[in-house]
């Protein structure tokens, strides 16, 4: 298997191995004053160093080549060995199941030929003798060799497995960000469908009383077709004030900017609210388009929220435009039958969170002696 690696990581990993054939391959090959096959084992290693985090299969694999060459020349262990423990820490941490696997059996048949290459072998090649004697010393050199070569492997399967919870979060989070997504888009329908079931019954009934009172009494009529206008434009700006919520449906057309602000603010009149705004000063003339789109979209869902859940005082908006900042306010009085929802709940206010934080600002939004009050401020960068 192998992992895909940006290109400063392959540099790094070349890196080291370069410093560490470098240190453990010359360095101590030349104070040593030993012949090449240090050097050999020494290059072995590196290899295994350098593509340890690419394949960390081939990179054990490499490891056992060169591990058991040094072992049938007979050489004792040499500095470049500890390539061994982050072998083992690798397949552990990045390998797939059968390399991770792989690399706990290598670990415990590693320090069994390990205790029985130094205490059994050495003696052997040096012309000595190896009897139940040795069994002692071959134990002790066995559980050091598991502790130590068990301890890389175990340190790479901790990260492994912080790796993996960290995944699982993560997906766990967007998962339910889908599911609160999926619930306020319900809730508009749900919405959409009582603004629009009752605004044309409305409308019916309204109709059909005219229709019938139109020859006896025309006033009646007129006053009837009156109430079907009004009944029917506050339905209209309902349903599209309910659509702009829908913003994971919206296509590629064209974003709304400041010069649909007036507009927006004449849709919210129409509706009935008492709405009172005051921008000042004039807006810089750079303003960049994502702020533009932010200040319409966080007005837009403040006005909404209000027509929803305001109560019968006014709806006051502030726009305040500074060199570097737009500073924006909504303030409208609650409806004692209707308390504004939490800041905690509502895909409303967390969308408008987002708008700010999408081009480096912040909301904060709340509840505070009988009215709610959306507050936000944008950069938007020094203008000269």
């Amino acid at each position: 298997m192998f992992r895909p690696l940006k290109p400063y990581q392959i540099a790094i990993d070349a890196l080291i191995a370069v410093v560490f054939l470098g240190t453990f391959g010359v360095f101590f090959t030349m104070a040593a004053a030993a012949g090449g096959a240090e050097v050999l084992v020494a290059l072995g290693m590196s290899a295994a160093v350098a593509v340890r985090r690419w394949s960390p299969g081939l990179s054990l694999g490499i490891a056992w080549v060169t591990a058991l060459a040094q072992m049938l020349a007979g050489m004792p262990p040499v500095p470049s060995d500890v390539a061994v423990f982050a072998v083992l820490y690798v397949t552990a941490a990045y390998g797939g199941r059968i390399v991770f696997w792989s690399g706990l059996v290598s670990a415990f048949v590693g320090a069994i030929a390990i205790a029985v290459y130094l205490v059994f072998v050495t003696s052997l090649l040096s012309g000595g003798t190896a009897d139940i004697r040795s069994l002692p010393l071959a134990v002790f050199v066995l559980v050091a060799a598991v502790f130590a070569l068990g301890l890389a492997w175990t340190a790479g399967a901790l990260v492994r497995t912080a790796v993996r919870a960290r995944e699982n979060r993560i997906a766990r989070d967007a998962a339910q960000a889908d599911a609160i997504a999926e619930q306020e888009r319900v809730r508009i329908a749900r919405d959409m469908h009582d603004v629009v079931a009752h605004s044309l019954a409305v409308v019916v009934a309204q109709a059909d009383g005219a229709r019938y009172a139109a020859a006896a009494d025309p006033q009646i009529a007129t006053d009837a077709l009156a109430t079907i206008s009004t009944t029917a434009r506050a339905a209209l700006t309902d349903v599209r004030l309910l659509l702009t919520q829908l913003r994971h449906s919206q296509g590629d057309g064209p974003q709304p900017s400041l010069t649909d602000l007036d507009a927006l603010f004449r849709q919210v009149q129409s509706a009935g609210v008492d709405l009172r705004v005051a921008i000042s000063p004039v807006p810089p003339a750079a303003v960049p388009a994502s702020v533009q789109l932010a200040v319409y979209r966080i007005l837009q869902e403040a006005l909404t929220n209000a027509l929803r859940h305001g109560g019968a005082g006014p709806v006051e908006v502030w726009v305040s435009w500074y060199p570097d900042r737009v500073r924006l306010a909504v303030r409208n009085v609650v409806a004692a039958e209707a308390p504004a929802p939490p800041p905690s709940r509502g895909h409303g206010i967390v969308g408008m969170q987002e708008r700010a934080q999408l081009v480096g600002g912040g909301l904060r939004a709340g509840a505070a002696d009988g009215a709610f009050t959306v507050d936000a401020e944008l950069p938007i960068g020094v203008i000269v």
